[in-house]
């Protein structure tokens, strides 16, 4: 089995896998990191989104393999280094931008890219940006709002 190494939150892991497994099952079976959640294995949901070399990918989709060498973030490294939630977690919470939770890792991460990206990014952005992002639970006005919290914050 080939050997691997990522830097996953800061942090330099390794490990050996097989060549069919992907980053989403490295990630959770591995290291532990339970947060990058599994909704559809088909790609559709983004439950499973990442941070992989700065940006938004679907760890799913992507082989663990093929991150070798990368620098991934997942959803247990947006938290501050006390452990208190981080910007964009915090408007979550502060914007009710959630409810069961389940797709909240994936959409935090895809909001970290967005504003990587686009720092002030209007209702539509948002929306259109989040368009391989499923919520079954809170019909998505509150993630923007959120979102858009997160942007004003990050701004100030």
């Amino acid at each position: 089995m080939p050997s691997i190494v990522m830097t996953v939150n800061g942090k330099s892991v390794s490990g050996e896998v097989e060549g069919r497994t992907l980053l989403v099952q490295f990630l959770r079976e591995d290291l532990g990191l339970t947060g990058t959640h599994v909704g559809c294995d088909t790609s559709q949901c983004g439950a499973c989104v990442v941070l992989m070399n700065g940006d938004s990918v679907k760890a799913c989709t992507v082989l663990a393999a093929s991150a070798d060498g990368a620098e991934v973030q997942t959803i247990e490294g947006m938290a501050n280094a006390d452990g208190s939630l981080g910007v964009i977690q915090q408007a979550f919470q502060d914007n009710h931008g959630l409810q069961c939770g389940f797709c909240t890792p994936g959409m935090v991460m895809s909001a970290a890219d967005l504003l990587r990206h686009n720092a002030s990014p209007s209702d539509a952005e948002i929306r259109e940006w989040l368009e391989g992002n499923i919520c079954r639970c809170t019909g998505y006005h509150n993630i923007v709002k959120s979102i858009q919290a997160a942007a004003a914050s990050l701004s100030a």
